[in-house]
């Protein structure tokens, strides 16, 4: 059995491995709700189409424990990337138990078609140089203690917000209580890479009327930080100072950024 990630939405953003574990599959289980129907055009002809939007956990088990008995092949098609809020730890543990091998192939995530959409870098130097991945709290999933936006935003660095649009004024609220200033730049992407995919430019100050004006609610994400709009400074990987396995330093960039970096450390 294979787990697919299909990606963000856009059909031609499936991975080589993606598209031949479909085309191999004889069973074919997609959520038709999340995922572009677009992606079926790589099954085979006269594979099982199944939707798993109308099926619960042991139903999708009960397939695989099929596809087991008769000798065939399930790719299963999550959207974005399986190790994001895909469910697919608890498919792979069923899978352990009843002895059934699994693959995960990896999907492009969300959040980073998001950011190509938005045309930016999410980790600018001496800007941001982490990316925190999570959801707001009160959902239907309850969030393990301690992993609070609020606490998240104290950080000051880039968030991906999935799955909280529908509570924007609680979002907004704990991202300011975090320390985030008001003007903090967010991007607001709803379908991202679909036909109808909507991507939108406001701030932490603007993000609940942005998203009720729109009225946005499922399929949502947020990418909210300083590295959104700042130029930051030059990356050393490119810089004629930086050595290494393959390229040697310009002596006199090289000194110039020992001396860049000597003042930044007594400034």
């Amino acid at each position: 059995m294979t787990i697919v990630g299909a990606g963000p939405g856009a059909a031609d953003l499936l991975t080589f491995r993606a598209a031949r574990a479909i085309a191999e599959a004889d069973i074919v289980i997609w959520a038709a709700s999340l995922v572009q129907e677009e992606v079926l055009e790589h099954a085979r002809p006269g594979a099982e189409i199944l939707d798993s939007a109308s099926m619960a956990l042991e139903d999708v088990v009960a397939v695989y424990e099929r596809a087991r008995r008769e000798g065939l092949r399930v790719a299963r098609i999550h959207s974005g990337d399986p190790a994001l809020w895909g469910g697919t730890q608890e498919q792979a543990d069923r899978c352990a138990e009843l002895g059934i091998p699994v693959e995960i192939v990896p999907g492009v995530a969300s959040f980073s078609a998001v950011a190509a959409l938005a045309g930016r870098e999410l980790t600018v130097p001496e800007v941001a140089q982490s990316v925190i991945l999570t959801r707001l709290g009160g959902g239907k999933t309850p969030m393990p203690p301690g992993e609070e936006v609020r606490e998240f935003a104290r950080h000051g660095t880039t968030m991906a917000l999935f799955l909280s649009a529908a509570r924007s004024g609680q979002l907004c609220a704990e991202l300011l209580e975090g320390g985030y200033p008001a003007d903090t730049p967010v991007v607001v992407a709803y379908q991202a890479t679909w036909p109808d995919e909507l991507v939108l430019r406001c701030t932490v100050g603007t993000l609940e009327q942005t998203v009720k004006e729109h009225k946005l609610w499922k399929h949502t994400l947020f990418l909210v930080g300083p590295a959104l709009s700042a130029a930051g400074t030059r990356s050393h990987l490119y810089h004629p100072g930086h050595f290494h396995g393959f390229r040697r330093a310009d002596p006199e960039a090289r000194r110039a950024l020992r001396a860049a970096r000597t003042a930044a450390a007594d400034g």
